[in-house]
């Protein structure tokens, strides 16, 4: 089988498997239409710590411990870990890693992370470099909004366009198949026979539409997300409706509509199967939260809790998971800079 397909994507001659994965999230993201799916909900969201990012490090060795255990391995079976966050210098990946003493690739594709960190822990695996890797990544409505936008204490006001910040961290476990509980997530495992493996990745490339407004990630994001996809599908020689379903991470309601506007001009429909994680982390009429979710935590988690669940049980048969990020720093923000974006494609298909 050839690997290298067309110039943006990689389909496994030996693909790998998510063997496990674990989900942490806050409060509000507990009182959203997924809050009974996680493994771990906070107490508070400062997680026992004294700030933000503290709390941020804590989510990920809670996340990256509860996966190990799951999966019946140790840290030293780890022979990557391929994790990052939202914060300057990854420094919650930093203080949350660095106790397990596990070789680390740090990543950073905003909230597209999750994609990111998933594909090299699939590529190192399916290529013999590493028996088991762990793709890591979190982030913090408190830490992001006090990194790139204003100070919680300033109560602005925020658009129908904004999207909130998730509070959480997901690990995930990734092998070749032989080791570890295969039967994730369910702690009767006769009731889940099916594996998610891994097929294939396509690779994202900057987009920048010229979007200038902090507000609307969702703007920023959609064109990447179109560009991925329509790539992707060329790549693989499939249609849209190969799918059941094409995810999306945290575009929200405002991005999904332009998603699928670009899709359209470019001659691909997904209006019937696609979804955005960051609408279904929370209830946005109810809760608040304008056009949806984001953060890297937002697709991870929701993939751990939501989507593998759903692979295992055969409910889903196989999807693209399409996180996005939005590639802005306070730095370049505020020079008058534009948000280019960024996605990265994951194909997840259940196998017996």
């Amino acid at each position: 089988m050839q690997q290298k397909l067309g110039k943006w994507s990689l389909r496994f001659a030996e693909a790998p498997f998510i063997l496990e994965s674990s989900s942490v999230v806050g409060t509000k993201e507990a009182q959203g239409p997924l809050g009974g799916l996680f493994d771990i909900v906070g107490k508070d969201d400062r997680f026992g710590q004294n700030t933000w990012e503290k709390a941020e490090s804590s989510m990920q060795r809670d996340a990256l411990t509860m996966a190990l255990g799951k999966a019946h391995l140790d840290a030293a079976d780890m022979d990557y870990v391929f994790a990052g966050d939202l914060l300057g210098q990854s420094m919650a990946t930093t203080f949350g890693v660095e106790n397990f003493r596990i070789p680390w690739f740090g990543v950073y594709g905003a909230c597209s992370t999750c994609g990111e960190s998933l594909s090299l822990a699939a590529a190192f695996v399916a290529a013999g470099y590493a028996r088991h890797a762990v793709a890591v990544t979190s982030s913090h409505f408190g830490s992001a909004e006090k990194q790139f936008r204003f100070p919680n204490q300033y109560a602005n006001q925020r658009p129908v366009s904004a999207t909130w910040t998730v509070t959480g961290s997901a690990a995930f476990i990734v092998g070749r198949g032989e080791g570890g509980n295969e039967m994730a997530g369910c702690d009767n495992a006769d009731s889940i026979s099916k594996k998610v493996q891994i097929e294939g990745i396509t690779t994202g490339v900057v987009v920048d539409y010229g979007i200038k407004d902090a507000m609307n990630m969702g703007a920023a994001m959609a064109p990447a997300a179109c560009e991925l996809i329509v790539n992707h599908l060329s790549d693989f020689g499939r249609e849209a409706s190969y799918y059941d379903r094409i995810v999306t991470g945290d575009l929200g309601s405002v991005g999904q509509k332009i998603l699928i506007d670009l899709c359209r001009q470019k001659g691909v429909d997904i209006s019937q199967n696609h979804e955005d994680c960051g609408m279904k982390m929370f209830d946005a009429t109810n809760q608040n939260t304008g056009s949806g979710g984001s953060g890297c935590a937002c697709s991870a988690t929701v993939l751990s809790a939501y989507y593998l669940p759903k692979l295992r049980s055969g409910e889903l048969k196989r999807i693209l998971f399409v996180p996005t990020g939005a590639l802005l720093s306070p730095v370049s923000f505020n020079e008058g800079e534009s948000v280019p974006g960024i996605a990265h494609g994951v194909v997840l298909e259940a196998v017996i």
